[in-house]
C-alpha cells in the first residue's frame, strides 16, 4: 500500500489541488458579482445626487406629473413675468451641466422665447452638498442682487466656472469687482452669509417638488431634467404656446 502511494504521488497532488481550486473559483465569482452589484448600486445612487445631463425621451417627460410651481414676487425673473410660459430652473453654480445649459441652450431660448415675450426664466438655488463652492456662489448672486446685478453675477460665475471649476470667496469678490459692484458692500454681505435662509428655502422648495439633481426645470410645471438640447425645450414650449 505504501509503495503504491509512493509510486503515484501526482494523484494525491491533483486531488488536493482540485479541492482548493473549486472553492477558490466559487469565491472569486462571488466577489466579482458582489463588486458589480455594489458598483451598479453606487452608480444608480449617484444619478440621484449628482449633476445630471441627458436627452430624456420625450415620452418620459410626457409621463411626468405637472408640478404646482408658483412664481412669487421674490423670485429672480429674466423676461416678462406676464409671459404665457414660465421656465423655473433649479441650478447649482458649481454644476458643469448647469453651465452647459447656460452656454449652449439658454442663449437660443432667450432669443426665441424670452426676448420675444413668450416665456420668462426664473432661477432658484439648489446647491448640491458635494459642491463646496455652490452655496457661497448662491450667496454671492443674492448679494449682487442688492445692487441690481443678479443676472450679471449669475452670468459671470458661469463664465468663470469654465477655467475655475471650484472657486473661493476671494474669487467671488474679484468677480463682483469685475462687474462693477460696490466691493465693500458686497464683501460684507458675502462674509455674513446674509442670504443663507433664502438659499435654503429655494433648496427645500426644490426637494418638495421632486428635484434630485441639477439642472432641473419646470416649464409651466412640466419637469425637464438635465442639460438637454435646445430642441427639447423648444418642443415643450411650442406645445404650451399653442
Amino acid at each position: 500500500m505504501n509503495n503504491i502511494e509512493d509510486q503515484n504521488p501526482t494523484r494525491e497532488t491533483k486531488v488536493s489541488y482540485t479541492q482548493f481550486l473549486l472553492p477558490g473559483a466559487i469565491l472569486l465569482a462571488a466577489l466579482i458579482i458582489s463588486g458589480t452589484l455594489i458598483f451598479t448600486r453606487s452608480q444608480n445612487q449617484g444619478t440621484l445626487k449628482t449633476a445630471q445631463i441627458g436627452t430624456l425621451p420625450q415620452e418620459q417627460n410626457k409621463q411626468n406629473k405637472i408640478a404646482d410651481i408658483k412664481v412669487n414676487s421674490g423670485d429672480h425673473i429674466l423676461g416678462n413675468k406676464n409671459a404665457k410660459v414660465a421656465i423655473v430652473e433649479y441650478g447649482d453654480f458649481e454644476c458643469p451641466f448647469c453651465r452647459r445649459f447656460w452656454e449652449e441652450t439658454l442663449p437660443q431660448i432667450r432669443k426665441d422665447f424670452i426676448e420675444t415675450g413668450k416665456a420668462f426664466l426664473v432661477y432658484r438655488h439648489f446647491p448640491l452638498a458635494f459642491h463646496p463652492s455652490a452655496k457661497p456662489a448662491a450667496y454671492a448672486v443674492e448679494c449682487a442682487n442688492e445692487q441690481g446685478k443678479f443676472w450679471q453675477m449669475h452670468d459671470k460665475i458661469f463664465e468663470e466656472q469654465k477655467t475655475t471649476p471650484q472657486f473661493s470667496a476671494n474669487d467671488l469678490k474679484k468677480w463682483a469687482a469685475a462687474i462693477g459692484l460696490d466691493t465693500a458692500k458686497f464683501n460684507q454681505c458675502l462674509d455674513s452669509e446674509k442670504y443663507a435662509k433664502r438659499v435654503s428655502d429655494d433648496l427645500n422648495s426644490g426637494q418638495a417638488a421632486g428635484v434630485s439633481g441639477t439642472p432641473t426645470f419646470f416649464i409651466n410645471g412640466q419637469k425637464v431634467v438635465g442639460a438637454q438640447p435646445y430642441e427639447n425645450f423648444k418642443q415643450v414650449i411650442d406645445n404650451l404656446l399653442k
